[in-house]
């Protein structure tokens, strides 16, 4: 018997999967060094960015600006549609 071959869909949705998931870490990644890089003086250090701490301004605001301009990219370039249709192969009644 020949193994039954591997729907294509879910190739893709594996590789989609793998890059949703690279994406969260390079947002926890980016989050956690400049909140506690920079966050970890003490308050009368901090230096400020558009009246914002700075390690705030940089691990949230700029961060989400990175993280929705990187999603937009991938959705845009990297995602594939994919029908939910079972592809039929063969004459089957």
């Amino acid at each position: 018997m020949a193994a039954k071959e591997q729907d294509h869909r879910f190739t893709i949705a594996n590789r989609e999967a793998l890059i949703g998931v690279t994406l969260a870490v390079v947002n926890f990644v980016w989050w956690f060094a400049f909140a506690y890089g920079l966050g970890s003086k003490p308050p009368e250090e901090y230096s400020y960015v558009f009246g914002l701490p700075a390690w705030f301004f940089y691990s949230c605001v700029v961060g989400f600006i990175l993280m929705a301009a990187l999603v937009f990219f991938v959705v845009r370039f990297l995602f594939v549609e994919v029908s939910f249709e079972e592809e039929r192969s063969g004459n089957q009644s």
